[in-house]
């Protein structure tokens, strides 16, 4: 059965394409205090947006360019996403990543693994000695509670059948938005109370084969 509409695919990045948090990962293991665990709560409880939770985040990190690139290059991902870009690719589905994380991890965990290029837009990430610098181009007034406001990417796509990929709370406002829902975790959840549909993944296989079944019938 064919799109309504010509989809277009979004994905979120940790625990989406990766296997695990990999801003998380760089976090917890180069931060020089404990400051980033009472922060993480307060974000998750809705007291701070994700933008001040992340600036008190990096704000205790130290590691050096070499250490942060030997700990996100051992990060893996999800064995079926080259597949499904491959085939997004062939039948010219336009696809791109969203993220809360910074464009410089995402970039470089992508190209460890011979990703084919998929446009990025996430938050900034400078270094400055043994300091993690970060900005935030895609703040909304609109959107206090995100450092990265996704639904924007939605927005301007509309007219399209828009089909979004995630797993967290900051995956909640583009998924709102989307005709279509792949969903686990906090975002699952989420939607569950909202009354939204979506379907349910572990793992990007099943959205791979949501598109090879739907171009079969």
């Amino acid at each position: 059965m064919a799109f309504l509409n010509k989809p277009i695919i979004f994905f979120d990045f940790d625990n989406t394409i990766t296997c695990v948090d990999v801003l998380g990962a760089v976090i917890e293991r180069f931060s020089i205090n404990n400051d980033w665990k009472p922060a993480e709560v307060a974000w998750r409880s809705g007291q701070i947006g994700s933008r001040e939770c992340l600036e008190i985040q990096l704000k205790g990190v130290r590691v050096k360019r070499e250490d942060l690139i030997r700990l996100i290059t051992n990060i893996p991902i999800d064995h079926s996403f080259v597949k499904l870009l491959g085939y997004l690719n062939q039948n010219q589905i336009p696809s791109m990543i969203v993220s809360d994380s910074f464009s410089w991890l995402i970039q470089t965990v992508l190209n460890h693994h011979g990703i084919p290029d998929i446009p990025v837009f996430a938050n900034r990430l400078e270094f400055e000695r043994d300091r993690l610098i970060p900005s935030f181009p895609f703040l909304s007034p609109d959107c206090p509670k995100c450092a990265h406001c996704k639904k924007i990417h939605l927005l301007k796509n509309a007219g399209k059948t828009r089909i979004y990929v995630g797993d967290g709370m900051s995956d909640v406002c583009p998924a709102m938005e989307a005709e279509i829902v792949f969903a686990k975790s906090d975002l699952a959840q989420y939607l569950e109370r909202e009354g939204k549909s979506y379907f349910p993944f572990q793992g990007l296989e099943t959205v791979h084969d949501f598109f090879l079944n739907r171009s079969a019938i």
